[in-house]
């Protein structure tokens, strides 16, 4: 990874925060980890599409709008701040926001307005085949994504072996993705996030894929990631598992922070708020 700051800036709206996504080196311990800043996201939902010449020039001619849509928030305001060395878990119901944080951290999508720092290489697992380009093979999804982090070459060979051990795909390796279960995708994500050393690693429950052994052997190397001083940025839907990893967690309700707190204390009140909206 380049050694100089990375900025991206969008043009947002005049009455919103200017939008920044600075990637820095990690030399500085003290300095945290990650840093959101007021961090809003949001999507269009679009009630008309103009999709043709002819509808175009009859809406130009009337002088209506080519789109009508509406602004749906997935985040509204996130403040968060992950020091170096930290576990934090993202929890929440489905829609909450949390796999949209994981994306914003990561760089796959850009702030409406905010600002995100982010210091170190990063590593992501997210949904089955994200990163992965459905036509080449293991091996050569291994090298793009390795070339992605700005590993050189030299730097992802010296890793290959590690990579396929922990993947145990044997053949299929060279076989192209598109080819793979969800079982073998989640297992080639995880060893390539986990093997190219990244300073903080983001999981979007991938976990939840694959079976008891490979969990296992999961766990097992997160928690020597953890040990050696690596940052986890987690969402999950199982606090009690999630509780082993990560020390503090954040809970997410409709774009905005509910509750955040140690992991134990925030996994039992979600529980409980859970539970309560189901038994009504």
């Amino acid at each position: 990874m380049p050694s100089s700051a990375a900025i991206v800036a969008s043009s947002p709206r005049s009455s919103e925060r200017p939008a920044r996504r600075s990637i820095l080196p990690s030399s500085r311990a003290a300095e945290p980890a990650i840093v959101c800043r007021q961090v809003v996201k949001h999507y269009y939902y679009y009630e008309h599409r103009t999709t043709s010449l002819r509808e175009l020039f009859r809406r130009r001619v009337l002088r209506r709008p080519l789109h009508v849509r509406q602004p749906r928030f997935a985040l509204s305001g996130l403040d968060l701040r992950v020091g170096q060395g930290e576990g934090v878990a993202l929890l929440g119901r489905n829609g909450s926001g949390k796999s949209t944080v994981l994306r914003l951290l990561a760089g796959i999508y850009q702030p409406t307005s905010g600002e995100i720092e982010v210091r170190g290489r990063i590593g992501t697992v997210m949904e089955l085949g994200a990163g992965f380009h459905p036509e080449l093979t293991g091996t050569e999804n291994v090298h793009l994504y390795g070339a992605m982090l700005g590993l050189s070459r030299r730097e992802v060979a010296s890793r290959y072996e590690r990579i396929l051990d922990f993947a145990g795909l044997g053949d299929f390796i060279a076989m192209p993705v598109k080819y793979y279960s969800s079982g073998m995708q989640a297992r080639l994500a995880f060893a390539v996030a986990i093997c190219v050393d990244p300073d903080i690693l983001l999981l979007d429950e991938v976990l939840a894929v694959g079976d008891q052994g490979f969990r296992e052997r999961c766990m097992e190397r997160l928690r020597r990631f953890r040990e050696g001083g690596g940052t986890l940025v987690a969402v999950s839907h199982d606090p009690k598992g999630i509780a082993e990893l990560c020390e503090r967690a954040v809970w997410l309700q409709d774009g905005q922070v509910r509750m955040e707190g140690p992991t134990v204390e925030v996994a039992a009140a979600y529980a409980a708020s859970a539970h309560g909206e189901g038994g009504g």
